[in-house]
């Protein structure tokens, strides 16, 4: 059964764009397919290392028939071909980061996964990319994406920076 989901995709190191786009021609390769893609941001660092480059982020509406965990390691798999070598800084500097946002209407946790992700709500360049490509987005109970968007208080600059990926 195919479920519509969301990915986040961040790069901060190197040719960003770059980076970004050969994840997305990876993911098919690893059964998920992808239907569109938001405008590219620029982005603050936020979270743990903030004495870092701006990342590039964009989110992309997918379609796939894997689990939440083979969904994971798919993302983990496109990382690591792109050139994201395990380990490393949690927030810190990276190639390019794969983050599986939202999946249907799928509530899961593991220990290595929580859908809906943790932190859609609080990150503006989640936010803001997620809500370009469905402004009616909400999450499994029900609750409006763009609601969360509007409670975020100032910082987390977001800023256009080109077009969508695919």
């Amino acid at each position: 059964m195919s479920r519509r989901g969301f990915l986040g995709l961040g790069s901060n190191v190197g040719d960003r764009r770059a980076h970004l786009s050969d994840a997305v021609t990876r993911l098919p390769r690893h059964g998920v397919r992808v239907v569109r893609s938001s405008s590219t941001y620029d982005t603050e660092p936020v979270g743990l290392v903030l004495e870092q480059p701006d990342f590039l982020n964009a989110c992309l509406e997918i379609s796939t028939d894997l689990e939440p965990p083979e969904l994971l390691e798919a993302c983990k798999a496109v990382e690591r071909e792109v050139g994201r070598e395990p380990g490393g800084v949690r927030h810190g500097p990276r190639v390019v980061d794969v983050d599986v946002l939202l999946l249907g209407d799928l509530e899961y946790v593991s220990e290595r996964l929580m859908l809906p992700h943790p932190e859609v709500v609080s990150r503006r360049f989640v936010l803001v990319p997620l809500l370009e490509l469905d402004p009616d987005l909400c999450l499994p109970g029900g609750e409006p994406l763009a609601g969360s968007l509007a409670a975020l208080g100032g910082g987390q600059d977001v800023r256009l920076a080109g077009p969508p990926l695919v």
